[in-house]
């Protein structure tokens, strides 16, 4: 499978505590920085959180947040706490799988990254298991809901299927991210003059 050419103007950032992820093969192009999932302390999870501000602010263009499974809830923990300065550079976020069935319980992980139960502040989507009738595809519906992301269901193992839908979803929203960022330059321009 041919890798997407995201829109120039894009910096990437990782959250992932995998090596290796099969997500990582669609996207070619932009700069990306990937950052490890380490949050067994909550000295990890201040580096984690450290370590995303430092990611955030250092890339030169918009950024796409791309976190899977645990990160996915370190990921929304930081954009719901961290300064609105940090906040406002990102364009959008994908949450892949974050509810992963050997990994830790959802009760755990939404007490180890408690924060305000609001929307983040950027658009984001959420990939999840594609058997809508499991209690696991339940609550990721929640999460989504709970995070205001939209929710796309994608094959459970990207090896065993080609991510043609996961491809096209993710093509579709970073469009939409570059359409946001210009029409916010452009009503900024128009305020200026």
């Amino acid at each position: 499978m041919t890798a997407l050419s995201l829109p120039a103007n894009l910096s990437l950032v990782e959250i992932s505590g995998a090596a290796s992820a099969p997500w990582r093969s669609l996207f070619a192009g932009p700069a990306r920085e990937h950052i490890p999932y380490r949050a067994g302390t909550q000295s990890e999870r201040n580096l984690l959180a450290a370590k995303l501000d430092a990611a955030v602010t250092r890339a030169d263009d918009a950024v796409l947040l791309i976190a899977e499974g645990a990160s996915c809830f370190a990921t929304a923990w930081w954009a719901r706490l961290s300064p609105a300065s940090y906040v406002s550079r990102v364009a959008g976020a994908l949450f892949f799988q974050p509810i992963d069935e050997q990994g830790e319980s959802v009760e755990a992980l939404l007490d180890t990254f408690a924060s305000p139960r609001t929307p983040l502040p950027f658009p984001s989507i959420v990939l999840g298991s594609e058997d809508r009738r499991s209690l696991r595809a339940a609550r990721v519906r929640v999460l989504a809901d709970n995070w205001g992301s939209g929710l796309v269901a994608t094959a459970r193992n990207a090896e065993a299927r080609p991510m043609r839908r996961t491809r096209s979803v993710i093509e579709r929203f970073t469009a939409g991210v570059v359409a946001r960022e210009v029409r916010t330059a452009t009503a900024l321009v128009r305020q200026i003059r």
